[in-house]
C-alpha cells in the first residue's frame, strides 16, 4: 500500500511540474481577449527569456506562435506545414539564423490569437526550420497595433463597425 501511495505521489508531482514547465515556456496557453468599442485586444505575458510565446490557431488547427518583429512574414516549419495541409507555392530564398535556405510562399486562410482573427495572411513554409513554433512575423503583426511595457505585450486589432 505504501508503494502505491509513493507511486501516486510521484505521478502527481511529475504531472504538476510538467504543467508548470509548460506554463513557464508558454505563459499564454489560453490568451485572454478584451473587446472594446471597435477593437479586440489580447494581452500576452513574456516568458522567462523575454520572448512572447502564445497558443493560437492556423486554419482552425492549434499551433504555438513566437512573436518575431524581425521576420517579414509568418514562418511555418516544414513538418508542421505538412500536418496543417499548407500548399507550397513559389520557392523563395530565405535568410534565417541558420543561414540561407529555400522556403515556399503560402497563404493562411485564417490565423487566430485569442479572439483576434486575421484572414488571408501571407506566410512562408521553411523546410529547414527546427521545432514546432510558428514565427508570427510582420505579415500578420502589421495588421495590429502593439505596445510592450513591463513584460506585457498588448495586441490590438481594430474591427469594422
Amino acid at each position: 500500500m505504501l508503494v502505491l501511495a509513493w507511486g501516486a505521489a510521484l505521478l502527481l508531482a511529475t504531472r504538476f511540474f510538467g504543467e508548470w514547465e509548460d506554463a513557464k515556456r508558454n505563459p499564454n496557453q489560453a490568451p485572454e481577449s478584451r473587446h472594446g468599442d471597435g477593437f479586440i485586444e489580447v494581452r500576452l505575458a513574456s516568458d522567462g527569456r523575454g520572448h512572447f510565446v502564445a497558443s493560437g490557431e492556423i486554419d482552425g488547427r492549434p499551433v504555438e506562435f513566437m512573436l518575431d518583429t524581425g521576420a517579414t512574414d509568418v514562418a511555418v516549419p516544414g513538418e508542421l506545414a505538412k500536418r496543417l495541409g499548407l500548399a507550397r507555392g513559389a520557392p523563395i530564398t530565405v535568410l534565417t539564423a541558420n543561414g540561407r535556405g529555400t522556403g515556399f510562399r503560402t497563404r493562411l486562410a485564417e490565423l487566430q490569437l485569442g479572439d483576434i482573427r486575421l484572414h488571408d495572411v501571407r506566410a512562408l513554409i521553411v523546410p529547414g526550420m527546427d521545432g514546432e513554433q510558428v514565427l508570427l512575423g510582420m505579415s500578420a503583426l502589421k495588421q495590429l497595433e502593439f505596445t510592450q511595457r513591463d513584460g506585457t505585450l498588448v495586441l490590438r486589432h481594430y474591427t469594422e463597425n
